[in-house]
């Protein structure tokens, strides 16, 4: 028997996205359950902490989120224990998104692992293939930041609000940018005790 779509697409590998009856079912229900999610009372935290766990695949102890989130299956999103996604999270998460422990991770963030071909005719067929994204334990990721396919952002590492990240960061890191660059190692010196002479 041959690969699927979804195994295809599991593996990194090319794939059909639009004609694939299994991918257009998991999409559905992935998008049914992030509504639930939405609907939800924002008191109401077991309920959303349930709605999470049965979307999510992996959800730590004292994650917070708030809605609205959107993803395309759910079921490939990893965040880590005590970690904050602020309002209007998109997790396109054709491969696994893995989020750290203790990260913040600002309003209208975007994790895209799709990827399209460059030429019209093979883009319009509807083929496509999933790079995984990872962000390490302890990021602060501002407002608006869009992480591309395949990126990795390592531990500690500061991303500037607005920024497009299409290439790795390494690890303690302030970078931001549209292409995201990095600027400077983050260090001891930026601690506001350092700062204020404490």
């Amino acid at each position: 028997m041959g690969e699927t779509a979804r195994d295809l697409m599991g593996q990194g590998d090319w794939y059909d996205a639009n004609n694939d009856e299994e991918l257009a079912e998991l999409r559905a229900k992935a998008q049914d359950m992030a509504f639930e999610f939405n609907q939800a009372r924002p008191s109401d935290l077991p309920r959303q902490r349930e709605l999470l766990e049965d979307l999510l695949g992996y959800v730590g102890e004292d994650v917070e989120l708030w809605a609205p989130l959107q993803v395309d299956y759910g079921f490939n999103v990893s965040i880590g224990p005590h970690t904050f996604v602020n309002h209007g999270a998109y997790f396109m998460d054709g491969a696994k998104i893995t989020i750290g422990a203790h990260c913040c991770i600002g309003p209208d963030f975007g994790a895209y692992t799709a990827q399209h071909p460059l030429v019209a005719d093979e883009r319009e067929e509807g083929i496509e293939r999933a790079l995984s994204i990872v962000v390490g334990d302890h990021c602060w990721l501002g407002a608006r930041v869009s992480i591309m396919p395949g990126v990795t952002i390592g531990e500690g590492c500061v991303i500037g609000a607005g920024s497009l990240v299409t290439k790795d960061i390494p690890p303690h890191t302030l970078a931001f940018g549209a292409p995201c660059r990095p600027v400077r190692k983050i260090s001891d010196a930026d601690r506001i005790k350092a700062a204020s002479g404490e």
